[in-house]
């Protein structure tokens, strides 16, 4: 369980959280569109040492430490619209490549979110890129808001807990008053805990901040591998920098210029998706859940229904819907964790919810002891700041409706319902991308990918004027990850040998 979570875990994208509204006297963040154009940055000093403070993804140590691994710590500007006023550290973790005789540069990566420890993730994946770190040195980040990087705390792990078990069915008043002042409450801790990041944590910021990390390493042009959010990230960066543009890969590409309501639906859409696409493979090999994909839907669909008022005991804790659902999103990223995701449904009807309760913890990031990291906290920070959109209830009603036709799973009003009450402004700004100037980027988008749906990959290749649209045919969130050898031989080209491939070119699953 721990081998195949660890593998998911690499592969999940933080896809829905909450919202929340802006409050007066609240500085605006320095990402706004009025501050001057960007320029490229001076290097900063980092000093590299051994890693002593990673955690896998189920919150425990590494058994024992890894002597290819290195950290250390960039300084940037916490406003940049005060660059010699205070500043920020950003953790940074780096594999050197391989074969030094071959070395093109630094590769920096940004695994997704908004607000997923680029640090822990590269620690844990680093193996899956051998190929690449052959030549190149892998290097990633916390973002800023994220985990050592003046991460984004809001509340203690027992409040973490109240809000993450919250129920969204049945979809009625009560439901939504209670989810309502929930999320207050929860963006009232974000500000209380967190507030003096708050404003700075956005897209504009994260990608200036890489710009200083590709002067600091020395690079001449940032090498860049996005996935998922982080495909956001490189549109924004390739954007304000594109002479400093060098081979770029965004894998799972968002369309950053769809509103709350236009994510929310698409995504749902995308997760019932792969939730019947894992039903037909389940039924296909001989279901626990039923023989027929009505059977089986049927019977989870029952046991969601139960959980809202007979919540499952695991461990001290209570599995509700809220959580249940949770574990199910978290093991649609990926096919490898059907065979897991069945297992704990089965279990789960027979009273026993520790599986679905394992992977609901593996996608909020909650730790064994009770604590959480900052995933969960960031994502909101960072979406809300991204976006000067602030829903009013009718907008938030009207999606939460329709998202719950599409399914009534995984419908909900999504992150526009905490960015409704969120406590600072936010700025249309990172949703705003065109590199034109830059040289070739590579978007590589998936048609069975439940989170960022694959009509994304051609908006986002469009919008840059610069990118190369590759299709990868399978399942899962993110493509390169998948194995498809496929993809893998095509991005690896293109990164290591600067082979552009063909435009339109399709990767069967």
């Amino acid at each position: 369980m721990r081998r195949l979570l660890t593998a998911t875990a690499v592969l999940v994208t933080v896809a829905a959280c909450g919202s929340s509204a802006g409050t007066s006297g609240t500085p605006t963040p320095s990402a706004a569109g009025t501050q001057p154009p960007a320029t490229s940055a001076q290097g900063g000093q980092i000093e590299w040492g051994a890693c002593t403070d990673l955690t896998r993804p189920d919150g425990g140590t590494p058994a024992k430490p890894d002597p290819s691994l290195q950290c250390g710590k960039l300084a940037v500007p916490l406003d940049y619209a005060k660059p010699d006023g205070e500043q920020l550290n950003l953790a940074l973790i780096r594999v050197a490549a391989t074969d030094k005789s071959k070395r093109i540069g630094s590769l920096v990566f940004n695994f997704g979110g908004p607000g997923g420890s680029g640090v822990d993730t590269l620690a844990q994946a680093a193996k899956a890129f051998g190929p690449l770190n052959a030549r190149y040195d892998l290097v990633s980040f916390d973002p800023r808001g994220v985990e050592r990087s003046d991460g984004v705390r809001c509340g203690d792990g027992k409040q973490m807990d109240t809000f993450m078990a919250l129920n969204t069915l049945p979809a009625n008043a009560e439901t939504r008053t209670r989810n309502e002042a929930a999320n207050k409450t929860f963006a009232g801790l974000c500000q209380q805990d967190s507030g003096k990041v708050l404003p700075y944590v956005g897209t504009v910021n994260a990608a200036k901040d890489m710009d200083r990390l590709r002067a600091a390493l020395g690079d001449a042009k940032l090498n860049y591998f996005g996935m998922s959010y982080g495909t956001q990230l490189g549109g924004v960066y390739a954007t304000l920098f594109p002479a400093q543009v060098g081979r770029t890969v965004l894998d799972a590409p968002l369309d950053p210029t769809v509103s709350f309501e236009e994510r929310t639906l698409a995504q749902t859409k995308g997760f019932q998706q792969a939730y019947e696409s894992f039903l037909k493979a389940c039924v296909a090999e001989g279901c626990q859940l039923g023989k027929t994909v009505d059977a089986a839907d049927d019977k989870i669909a029952a046991l969601m229904t139960k959980l809202v008022g007979q919540p499952l005991a695991v461990r001290g804790r209570q599995l509700t819907q809220g959580l249940a659902s949770t574990g199910i999103a978290a093991a649609l990223y990926s096919e490898y964790s059907w065979p897991l995701l069945e297992e704990a449904l089965a279990q789960a009807t027979q009273g026993d919810g520790g599986g679905l309760m394992y992977l609901a913890d593996s996608y909020t990031g909650r730790t064994a002891d009770g604590q959480y990291n900052t995933q969960m906290s960031a994502f909101p920070a960072i979406t809300c700041v991204d976006s000067a959109e602030r829903p009013d209830r009718e907008t938030l009603l009207r999606t939460e409706e329709a998202a719950l036709k599409i399914s009534p799973l995984f419908g909900s009003a999504g992150a526009g319902s905490l960015c409704s009450v969120w406590p600072v402004p936010g700025s249309d700004e990172a949703k705003r991308v065109d590199a034109t100037g830059s040289g070739p980027i590579l978007v590589v988008g998936g048609k069975g990918d439940p989170a960022t749906p694959y009509e994304w990959a051609p908006k986002l290749t469009e919008q840059l004027k610069t990118a190369v649209l590759v299709t990868f045919e399978g399942e899962g969130h993110g493509a390169y990850l998948s194995g498809n050898p496929c993809v893998m031989k095509t991005v690896n080209s293109y990164l290591l040998d600067g082979k552009v491939p063909a435009a339109a070119t399709t990767c069967a699953a």
